[in-house]
């Protein structure tokens, strides 16, 4: 469908992305590196592994814009099972602990997105180039060996340091395009995605089908979209699950080790998700369960966005766990119904670094580097900082952009779905807008039909302040 596009005169980009650097300064953060880092950055050297893997023809699938590369891969049969080879950035390598770089990163913890402004984790020269799996590049990388059976069930693991080349840079969207044309040659990958989220579906795990909210520059013209994952992206995201899955059990096993986490939800909630679910028409089957119940959700139906939305309130409360001896009380990953730990994205990713130290020290059957251990304890509250900022600033983005796309219709009348409303202020919520593709404050003068389609008014569009608004 056609979306209502924003045709950005050079003024008025640049007044965008001025709003935008005032927004960074408001977080106190820059793209810009102090010139130490960017030195350190610039100089660093280090000496490629002895074991050497560019024997293997990897490839990077990744968003086509997108040159910080952390994960490349090589998949291959092996007897009736499937043999996983994943190679992921080396950071520590160009990295000293306690250096310029490494204090940077501790500061900023991950890499921010907003529009086409990136704030990333370490100076581009490392992230965007030598320390990047670039095609036809040889790096230094945490080479993970997996083996899986025929049902695509995780056997073996094992991960060290290897050098490693990739032979491509690939795009979701172009292997989406050979895979629907039917090309064989990433039928593993489908072959293995599927099977992996079979394995997800059979111990109770879950995904929820969301829309991402994307906002989209071509030249002069700018819009907002919702786009649902590719089949595609789905697969490879279950190549990471799968390697995280890897990481946590050699954590575990060696009690040691950092998890991401995510408590389980009570039944309390649970049962007020029912109660939601009959209020919105949607059917649950008493024999359902949770995770079932969300396959069957299709968010292109508006009861079933709003239900979708309604379902998120089970996923708050993820963080990070340490340990270095005693197991903690939570070890599970309750959405992946599973323990898992974050080590595929670090050149974006402060806490991945980390936690692949300890998975490499643990297959070399060697105690953990000291710098990592000493880092353990303060781990957790510099992500959940981190986290909090990164979402301040990208959803502060997207609000900009949403109430410069909208400035000039305020009075306008648009199509919406609502989907969802205060639990104690019913005339309160967020509503959808289709297109653009907004979701905003919306009030009423009564109890807000939540899941129903609507007509709203835009009441405020005002992007010195980042804020939209309607009223039903």
């Amino acid at each position: 469908m056609p979306h209502r596009v924003i045709r950005v005169r050079s003024s008025a980009a640049d007044l965008v992305r001025q709003r935008i650097a005032k927004l960074q300064q408001e977080l106190g953060i820059s793209p810009d590196f102090p010139a130490a880092v960017e030195r350190a950055a610039a100089a660093a050297r280090p000496e490629l592994p002895d074991l050497d893997r560019t024997d293997l023809p990897f490839v990077t699938i990744d968003p086509a814009s997108s040159r910080d590369l952390d994960q490349a891969m090589h998949l291959a049969r092996d007897s009736d099972g499937y043999l996983v080879h994943y190679a992921i950035a080396d950071v520590a390598a160009f990295v000293p602990a306690g250096g310029p770089v490494d204090l940077e990163a501790r500061r900023r913890g991950e890499t921010l997105y907003g529009a086409d402004s990136k704030i990333p984790l370490h100076p581009t020269v490392l992230s965007e180039g030598a320390a990047s799996l670039l095609p036809d590049q040889v790096c230094p990388a945490l080479l993970w060996t997996m083996r899986l059976d025929s049902e695509g069930a995780l056997v073996q693991t094992h991960v060290e340091r290897a050098r490693v080349r990739s032979v491509a840079k690939l795009s979701f969207e172009e292997v989406q395009r050979a895979i629907v044309r039917g090309e064989t040659r990433h039928a593993l990958l489908r072959e293995i995605g599927q099977k992996r989220m079979a394995q997800e579906a059979a111990r109770g795990g879950v995904s929820l089908p969301m829309p991402e909210q994307e906002i989209v520059i071509e030249g002069s013209d700018w819009h907002l979209e919702f786009r649902h994952m590719l089949d595609v992206e789905n697969w490879n995201a279950q190549l990471s699950l799968l390697t995280g899955i890897a990481a946590a059990q050699l954590m575990l096993a060696a009690k040691v080790g950092i998890l991401r986490t995510l408590p389980p939800a009570e039944e309390r909630a649970v049962k007020r998700l029912r109660r939601s679910a009959a209020a919105l028409g949607v059917p649950w089957p008493a024999e359902l369960s949770y995770p079932e119940f969300v396959r069957s959700l299709d968010p292109a139906k508006p009861a079933h966005a709003a239900m979708t939305v309604a379902c998120t309130t089970l996923l708050r409360g993820a963080g990070y766990v340490t340990f270095d001896g005693d197991l903690p009380a939570q070890t599970e990953h309750s959405a992946l119904a599973t323990p898992y730990a974050h080590v595929t994205a670090p050149l974006r990713r402060l806490i991945d670094r980390f936690a692949g130290e300890i998975c490499v020290a643990v297959c070399a059957g060697e105690p953990p580097p000291a710098w990592v251990r000493e880092a353990l304890p303060d781990l957790p509250a510099t992500m959940a900082e981190s986290s909090r900022r990164a979402n301040r600033y990208e959803n502060a983005v997207v609000d900009l952009i949403e109430a410069e796309i909208l400035s000039d219709d305020v009075g306008g009348s648009f199509a919406g779905v609502i989907l969802e409303a205060e639990p104690d202020a019913p005339t309160k919520g967020v509503v959808q807008i289709i297109d653009p593709a907004t979701e905003a404050a919306v009030t009423s003068a009564g109890p807000l039909p939540v899941g129903e389609k609507v007509n709203v008014t835009l009441t405020v569009a005002d992007p010195d302040q980042h804020k939209v608004a309607f009223r039903l």
